[in-house]
């Protein structure tokens, strides 16, 4: 497990062989850098790690919608922990089916239950455990989570030229792709003339978040290989929210949505999302590159 984030004196852990984000997703504690998600590298039904340190306080089981083409759980949890680093502070975890009880300890890395399929899914969302840090006296509702700071080490990673890359793994849902250029702990691009790390979905969910060493600039341009794709709406610290501008990414001629993930260890990968389940076919091993226009 390592460190990857931290919020009121508590640390948020990833296994190193998994991926995070803290924009990756429409719901509002993703649009404010208050809630972020941790994809352990683990399929549904899977064990899930835990991503900190504290007791269980309290769990809720609650319904949840229908799956977006998929069969979805039918219900979801909310976990409340005491942490234990700061016990005046909760952190709050969804999307796991739990098999700690309330008083139980965890520690990080610690197996708390299985990763369910929710139905706040999308067709190509990944079993993932979503991470609050909240007050004791409001721990539960969509907004109200503490600001998170990411304990990212950006590197010297210079902004991407061309996405081009190796299909690595493709399904009905998405694909992903492994791509050229040098490690990073995700995918450089240009922030008003700054080097940041893309973390986000586009142009799907209409903004895109971006890490930087620095305070990025209201109003700056968010380049991908060359050309804007967003502009710096909101800044959040070392962190920043970007909104799209028009643009469209294909593969092959076929339209896709691009998710972009950080990554503990080196890694230069993204997920290629089809506007419908099933509409990209590609292969693995094959090369193929993504055009923005």
């Amino acid at each position: 497990m390592v460190p990857i984030a931290t919020s009121e004196g508590v640390t948020i852990f990833c296994p190193r062989d998994g991926k995070y984000s803290f924009f990756n997703s429409p719901y509002p504690a993703h649009s404010s850098a208050t809630g972020m998600d941790i994809y352990p590298g683990r399929g549904f039904g899977e064990k899930a790690p835990s991503p900190v340190e504290g007791r269980v306080l309290r769990i809720r089981k609650v319904r949840c919608p229908r799956g977006w083409g998929f069969r979805a759980s039918g219900f979801d949890y909310v976990i409340l922990l005491q942490s234990s680093e700061n016990p005046g502070r909760l952190v709050k975890l969804l999307h796991v089916d739990p098999e700690i009880r309330c008083g139980d300890p965890v520690e990080p890395g610690q197996e708390m239950g299985r990763l369910l399929r929710s139905g706040y899914f999308n067709y190509w969302t990944e079993p993932h455990i979503h991470l609050e840090v909240r007050r004791p006296s409001d721990p539960i509702r969509a907004r109200g989570g503490f600001l998170l700071h990411s304990l990212l080490d950006l590197g010297d990673a210079d902004p991407v030229e061309e996405l081009r890359g190796i299909v690595t793994a493709c399904t009905p849902e998405y694909s992903v792709i492994a791509l050229e250029g040098r490690n990073a702990h995700g995918l450089p691009a240009d922030v008003g003339g700054v080097t940041g790390l893309l973390d986000g979905g586009i142009p799907h969910y209409g903004f895109v978040g971006a890490h930087l060493a620095g305070a990025p600039s209201q109003g700056a341009l968010v380049r991908l290989g060359g050309k804007p794709i967003a502009e710096v709406d909101t800044v959040l610290g070392n962190t920043c929210l970007a909104k799209c501008t028009g643009l469209d990414l294909t593969v092959n001629g076929i339209s896709v949505g691009l998710s972009m993930y950080l990554f503990p260890a080196s890694r230069l990968e993204v997920k290629l999302v089809p506007r419908k389940l099933g509409a990209l076919e590609l292969q693995e091993s094959r090369e193929v590159s993504l055009t923005i226009g």
